[in-house]
């Protein structure tokens, strides 16, 4: 049966957690998902062809390095994100505004855009809501996101309300200037930090321009994870029923189950990565670092419980023996085998809403992920 781009199917329920599917060009999204990140065009230490055949579906590339590095022209040249990179999978892009918004120092924010100082070689740029879309359509992602404003934490109100006013205006730029709707999705983000009046007024915003999908962005930029949940429950209420929701920089196994219990249906993060290159293992029972001495004659797996290559071929003394030469290897491991962790404990989490047992599977999970 044909179905158009960007169609979102809500499958199942269990409380609030939801099993869904999504339609893009380069294939069916099964939800809720995690992204892995390949912020300039690759997954760090890893080959596209080994991230798909992990499981991931969606990996997600950013428009500020993109732009900056090879540019978004030369991208476009190449026949987009997806020939450039050769990735068979569906893309989404970020907007570059977490990206310029962390540089403090090096930027100026102003109705018309963001005025910034490149991090590579300290040029000069404006990045606005409509050049955000300009770059985003030609490196021709699946979803792109809308220019927005992260807000640091902590801000105060009157900073915050005002950052996510603009963020509203900004979208509706982003929407003006859009238009290949049927080859890209833009998504809206809800912005307002941890004061849950501004989430709902940026919420009823950014709803009324009836976007494919809604993000919420402002979460896990420093926040106690307690205060993180809390405004997150009633973020999402705030939500359609009918449409994705995705939670930005989110990647720690904990909070996806967190986040999912609430509603959410998309994640990304670039941790798994992050944490391999600094030879750490994402495991059942928690994180483990490979740089430890009593590893140094431990030839079992990395996790017993895993199925990835890492895990059925090398033990934990090879993978130490690695990091601690530096050999590129370690990272390719140990980042094949965290992403792989976590797209299996999202494809459990599925299993388990479509099963009725999400909250049971969550027990299950924190039983052996806190010893």
């Amino acid at each position: 049966m044909y179905r158009r781009p960007f169609q979102f199917e809500l499958l199942k329920t269990d409380g609030r957690a939801r099993r869904g599917r999504f339609f893009t060009p380069h294939g069916a999204i099964e939800t809720p998902v995690f992204m892995p990140v390949g912020t300039a065009a690759t997954v760090k230490a890893m080959k596209p062809e080994d991230v798909a055949g992990i499981g991931a579906s969606i990996i997600l590339s950013n428009t500020y390095h993109l732009y900056l590095r090879p540019g978004h022209g030369i991208v476009s040249e190449a026949g987009g994100l997806h020939k450039f990179m050769n990735w068979k999978g569906s893309v989404l892009t970020d907007s570059g505004g977490f990206q310029v918004f962390s540089l403090a120092d090096l930027r100026k924010i102003r109705e018309e855009g963001v005025e910034f100082r490149s991090h590579i070689d300290g040029s000069l740029h404006m990045l606005s809501p409509e050049k955000s879309i300009e770059i985003q359509n030609a490196l021709g992602a699946d979803i792109i996101m809308a220019f927005d404003e992260c807000a640091p934490y902590p801000a105060d109100w009157e900073y915050v309300k005002k950052s996510s006013e603009r963020t509203t205006r900004w979208l509706a730029r982003c929407k003006e200037r859009h238009k290949s709707t049927e080859r890209q999705s833009l998504f809206g983000i809800m912005q307002g930090g941890t004061y849950k009046d501004i989430r709902y007024e940026s919420a009823q915003g950014i709803t009324e321009l009836d976007l494919p999908g809604y993000a919420i962005g402002g979460l896990s930029v420093g926040e106690p994870k307690e205060v993180m949940y809390d405004v997150l429950d009633s973020s999402v209420a705030h939500l359609p029923d009918n449409k994705p929701r995705y939670l930005m920089g989110v990647g720690s196994p904990d909070c996806l189950f967190e986040g999912v219990e609430r509603g959410v249906d998309m994640f990304d993060c670039v941790l798994p990565t992050r944490l391999a290159r600094h030879g750490v293992a994402m495991t059942a029972f928690g994180n483990i670092s490979i740089k430890n001495a009593q590893y140094e004659r431990d030839f079992s797996p990395l996790d017993a419980e895993c199925g990835c290559y890492a895990c059925r071929n090398y033990s934990r003394a090879y993978l130490r023996h690695l990091f601690k030469s530096n050999e590129m290897l370690s990272s390719t491991l140990l980042s094949t085998h965290n992403i792989y962790f976590l797209l299996k404990t999202m494809e459990n989490i599925r299993e388990a809403i479509e099963g009725g047992r999400f909250l049971a599977c969550k027990k299950e999970f924190y039983d052996k992920f806190e010893r």
